[in-house]
């Protein structure tokens, strides 16, 4: 018995599917599931890209998955989702261990980069070991780790947005509270004993003296490197780094009007870990434009120091003019002044004077004189 003897109005042939349709690839709007998956969906994934190379290579990689081919000729089969589960626990589980392994390694190196560096301020002031730590986080020597720690901040920044963190803290607190005056309430009115008692640590959680004091150590050391840091710009150890905070500075007093906190912590998070990483990716072509742009400001300089030194070296001869000529001019005065004077040497003859006597004066004896004592006085 066929659907047509049972209701007479429905063709057996209206619906069939003709044995080319059914091996024919799902399609569309005109195209297979393979074609929009290929062509729609992964140049979506891979728009932004590091390098194109990676991004060539990762499209391929996708392109010619088994996966991606079982997706895009339709409905999985049973041995098709074993392929993919065969697939998963291979190649898969081995690319993820790898990748775990290589960012294990990559946040052991971060760790271990906290070391005082050799080199100290201008002033031979000594750095701490947090300069080493961010420079390296910084500069993405450690991509995994950088990359990871950029996200975790991004990810802490839109819960404190978006999550009522403090009331979920505070409704946890009470929650475990309520319950546990519960239960010992309870236990007490049916047994007569204690429920916490029986887990209870025998002796209280404290925090060693030893790990304390390397906790304070390592915040008086990120203290330090915030102070130190601050006194380097003010004092302008670096010029570049002093006009960068200068801009950062001068933008934020304006934005800080427009954006709330959360969108300028989230703007500063992006560019001090985008910018390292624009500049590692393209070191060259930002090494030369400075280089060039350097190059010319040195020319401009140059020029300057040159018209400077044209308009001093006349100045220099105009006052020279000056100085001569005013020089001149009160030698004159003086010669002038001198012609005004009587000379001495005419009105005053050497007549005049009488002469001066040619032997030497006649020596005459001296009366040599004697001293008498003086007479007594009588008694009266």
């Amino acid at each position: 018995m066929s659907a047509s003897d049972i209701d007479p109005r429905i063709d057996p042939g209206a619906n069939a599917i003709s044995p080319e349709a059914a091996n024919a690839a799902p399609s569309t709007n005109g195209a297979s599931y393979k074609d929009t998956a290929v062509n729609k969906i992964s140049p979506f994934v891979f728009r932004h890209p590091l390098t194109p190379a990676g991004a060539a290579s990762a499209f391929d990689t996708v392109k010619n998955a088994q996966i991606t081919q079982d997706l895009a000729n339709g409905i999985p089969s049973t041995d098709q989702i074993k392929s993919w589960y065969s697939y998963l626990k291979g190649p898969v589980a081995t690319s993820v261990k790898n990748e775990a392994t290589a960012t294990g390694n990559e946040f052991s190196a971060l760790a271990g980069s906290r070391q005082a560096p050799a080199h100290t301020a201008a002033n031979e002031t000594p750095l701490t070991h947090y300069h080493s730590f961010f420079y390296t986080l910084l500069s993405w020597k450690n991509p995994r780790a950088t990359g990871a720690t950029f996200a975790a901040t991004l990810v802490f920044i839109f819960a404190a947005r978006y999550l009522p963190v403090t009331r979920y803290a505070l409704k946890l607190t009470w929650m475990t509270l309520g319950v546990v005056t519960l239960a010992e309430a309870l236990s007490k009115l049916a047994t007569g004993g204690s429920l916490t008692s029986s887990v209870r640590p025998r002796k209280y959680y404290k925090i060693p003296k030893e790990a304390l004091e390397s906790t304070l150590d390592d915040v008086e050391q990120l203290i330090n490197f915030f102070v130190i840091e601050s006194q380097r710009v003010v004092f302008a150890e670096n010029v570049a780094v002093t006009a960068a905070v200068f801009l950062a500075t001068f933008l934020s007093y304006y934005l800080v009007k427009l954006l709330p906190m959360w969108g300028m912590a989230l703007l500063a998070t992006s560019v001090v870990f985008l910018g390292p990483l624009i500049y590692v990716m393209n070191k060259e072509v930002i090494d030369s434009n400075i280089e060039y742009a350097g190059k010319i400001a040195g020319e401009q300089a140059q020029q300057v120091r040159d018209i400077a030194g044209q308009h001093a070296g006349k100045g220099l001869e105009s006052v020279k003019s000056y100085a001569g000529e005013y020089a001149g001019a009160a030698s004159d005065l003086l010669g002038k002044s001198r012609q005004k004077i009587p000379h001495l040497q005419n009105s005053v003859k050497q007549e005049d004077f009488p002469t001066a006597p040619k032997t030497t004066l006649p020596s005459e004896p001296v009366a040599a004189t004697t001293e008498t004592a003086p007479e007594p006085i009588p008694a009266t």
